[in-house]
Parts: C-alpha cells; structure tokens; sequence
C-alpha cells in the first residue's frame, strides 16, 4: 500500500539518504532503528510528504505524490496521512474533543459529525472521560493518546509516528505500545514508527535497520 523507490535527499552537499526503496502493506506496523543520524526521521518526513525527496518516488494507496502542489499536498496528508510526534504538539486552547476534530473541520467535515467522531475515536483510545480537558489538565500518556485519536481523525491510510513511545514512563510507554496493536486489530490500521524503543520495534512486524542513510 506504500511503495518507496530509490528516494535520495541532501542538504547542501551532505546526501543523507542514499537511494532508499521499501514496501509496507495494509496493516502492517512497521518499525524503523537505527543510530541518531541514520535518516530515520528524514526517510518519515519524505513519506509524510511534509520534505521533498531530491529523487525517487513515493507511492500511497496508489496516489505519487512527487509533483503535487502545496495545496494538493497538504490535502493529500490531511485526508491519507496521520501523524504523532514524540512531544503530543496539541493545541493548548482547545479541549481533547476540539483536538481530534481538527483535522476534520480542516478536511470540510460538519461541526456536528466531527465532535460525534472524535468522541467515537476518544472511546477508542479510552479517553471518554477526559475529552473536555485541555493538554495542560492531562498526563503525558494523555496526551499521547488524544494525539493517537487526532492521527485517526479521517480514517488515514498510514500513521507515521515519530518516537511516539521517547517522551513517557515505562508504563505508560506500554500502554501506548499496546494500543498500536489493538487500532491495528480493530481497524486493519497501518503504521510505520520511528522508535529507539526496542521492545515496541521487536514487537513490530518488521524492524527496519537503517545505518548512515541506507537500509540494512
């Protein structure tokens, strides 16, 4: 469902990805290791489309994406791509339930139907019961997890999560591995996760080591 071919990015004269290719299927998670400069979160950043490759393609759910505008870009990542970062990037002013909706009110959905969704994806995360809070009121697993629910918010076809599990205790860390799982068993959800979390990469359907721009 996502196909990446020979993707080569530099900055100035630095090539930090070096003909990359790889293929994850619908709902496969898959996890991506390697040492701080490997070109782990760069490699995400291009399938996220929020960096343009220097070559190569990339291919989701059968739409390229090199060539798009900006416009059609942040459309096509709106509606196809969900993202949770290692810090929850939440809006501070507005309530859990008004973070999920969002990306819906961004994609044209009706006031009504995307509060009746995000409590939906609220429930299934289980944070029912805080989805008046602001960020500030929540813990750091919280927070992870209303940002689990935002990445949902439009049925993406991939979650690219970047450290999701790097900012939280071991615990918490857990659940949150846990909950990967059971949105893939509940919902066929695809996902692929930049992690040094070796227990969530183990766990993975495949880990995907990556050394000085290449994969292993």
């Amino acid at each position: 469902m996502i196909k990446v071919e020979d993707i080569v990015k530099r900055f100035g004269n630095l090539e930090v990805l070096h003909g990359v290719s790889l293929e994850v299927s619908r709902g496969e998670i898959v996890s991506i290791v390697g040492a701080s400069g490997a070109g782990k979160s760069t490699l995400l950043q291009i399938i996220g489309t929020l960096m343009e490759q220097d070559s190569g393609s990339v291919t989701i759910d059968g739409t390229e994406t090199r060539g798009m505008s900006d416009g059609e870009l942040s459309e096509f990542r709106n509606k196809h791509i969900g993202f949770v970062f290692q810090f929850h990037h939440l809006l501070e002013e507005f309530s859990a339930r008004e973070n999920v909706m969002m990306p819906m009110l961004i994609a044209g959905v009706a006031s009504a139907e995307a509060a009746r969704r995000a409590d939906e994806l609220l429930a299934l995360v289980a944070m029912s019961h805080r989805a008046e809070h602001r960020p500030s009121a929540l813990s750091g697993g919280e927070q992870q997890r209303v940002a689990i629910a935002r990445a949902l918010a439009n049925n993406p076809s991939v979650v690219l999560a970047d450290e999701p599990t790097g900012n939280l205790d071991s615990a918490t860390r857990e659940d949150i591995q846990k909950l990967f799982f059971e949105l893939r068993d509940q919902r066929n959800q695809t996902f692929i996760i930049v992690t040094h979390d070796d227990a969530l990469a183990q766990m993975s359907d495949r880990k995907i080591v990556m050394s000085d721009g290449r994969i292993q």
